[in-house]
């Protein structure tokens, strides 16, 4: 077994989901190739006196099922699934698809059962507020080639950026994190961007590998009705198997008016916004600050924590960070400010708190590449 999945699974299972004797601990496997990593998971919950529990995804399969699900077909899996995840008290969830487009021909309306049944009910209902969880992606061949990295490469890229000084992370996020529950006003400018909207009364979170691995965010949730202006996304982005870059978003008091794409299919986006009335409002504002990401590779764990970027998500607020805003759909969509890639500003209050992607005030520098 590769060394560093057993130091990947300790901190797994010691610092993001805190195992303690007794805890039942569900771990979720997308994909054949997370077995070694599911199996030290395994042995290092027994070792710290929880209970494992293992249920096994493959895409390939879901893709299957979901071309022809019914309604009341996945109104019974999502009961059956959600009085299982009441039970447990920790969940990690390790996803390694060898095709992140396999379910790019699933019909949206499947799709937006799927999200209302089991996304919802299970995980957004059940999973996030009620337990100890993380998730993460696993290294693979097409993994690495979304990154355009050879598959050695990328798999000490991806441990290196996993496997990072969390304690150190969280101790420097602790002002960004004062600054933003202490803030009524943001203002976000930059190539195509002029966006206003209020955080007041909302509170922060860091996030230092207690729910995703990699790590390395601060979030909060927009006052639900006080965004207006446009927003211009730099950054590639799948959502259901559907690839779109260059998305263009309107906002009036709140609402997303109008959404376009430079690449993907326009119709399709608006046909994810149009799920449900939430879709088209704002659950999550975060900016990131994980240094040893700096390029996209198609995959949101990583691509939200990428430093100088911020992500701005149409869909479901957290509960801990509520805004009010409920949709089946939590689409983190992100916005990349170093100077490479346009470059932009982000201010508190009328305070630059980050210029180019780049920390101003000196109590938030220590977060700069």
């Amino acid at each position: 077994m590769d060394s560093r999945n057993l130091e990947l699974a300790e901190l797994l299972v010691t610092h993001s989901m805190a195992v303690t004797p007794g805890d039942k601990v569900l771990i979720e496997s997308f994909g054949t190739r997370t077995f070694e990593l599911c199996e030290a998971l395994i042995d290092c919950v027994h070792r710290h006196g929880g209970v494992p529990f293992v249920r096994l995804y493959e895409n390939r399969i879901r893709r299957a099922l979901l071309l022809t699900a019914s309604e009341e077909q996945l109104s019974l899996q999502g009961e059956s699934e959600a009085a299982f995840m009441e039970q447990m008290d920790c969940y990690v969830g390790v996803r390694g698809f060898e095709n992140v487009l396999e379910t790019s021909d699933v019909p949206g309306h499947n799709m937006g059962l799927h999200g209302t049944h089991l996304m919802q009910k299970v995980h957004m209902d059940i999973r996030v507020p009620k337990t100890r969880w993380v998730v993460l992606r696993y290294p693979s061949p097409t993994f690495a080639q979304s990154a355009r990295m050879s598959t050695a490469a990328f798999e000490d890229f991806f441990y290196r950026a996993c496997l990072t000084d969390y304690k150190a992370m969280a101790k420097n996020a602790e002002p960004l994190a004062r600054r933003m529950t202490e803030a009524e006003t943001v203002h976000i400018s930059g190539p195509g961007t002029d966006l206003h909207f209020s955080i007041a009364g909302i509170p922060a979170i860091a996030c230092a590998g207690d729910r995703n691995i990699p790590d390395g965010e601060c979030f909060t949730a927009p006052v639900r009705d006080s965004i207006n202006g446009t927003l211009a996304y730099n950054t590639p982005t799948l959502y259901d198997g559907h690839f779109f870059d260059n998305i263009k978003l309107q906002f009036e008091n709140g609402k997303i008016c109008k959404a376009t794409c430079g690449a993907g299919n326009v119709s399709m986006l608006n046909e994810i916004l149009d799920r449900d009335d939430g879709a088209r409002h704002i659950g999550e504002f975060a900016i990131a600050f994980n240094n040893e990401i700096r390029e996209p590779m198609l995959d949101i764990l990583f691509d939200e924590k990428m430093a100088g970027s911020f992500h701005f998500t149409p869909g479901d607020a957290y509960e801990i960070a509520d805004n009010g805003n409920r949709s089946v759909i939590h689409w983190d969509m992100v916005c990349r400010q170093l100077a490479e890639h346009g470059g932009g500003t982000i201010s508190f209050d009328g305070e630059l708190i980050r210029e180019d992607g780049i920390f101003v005030p000196e109590d938030l520098r220590p977060l700069n590449p």
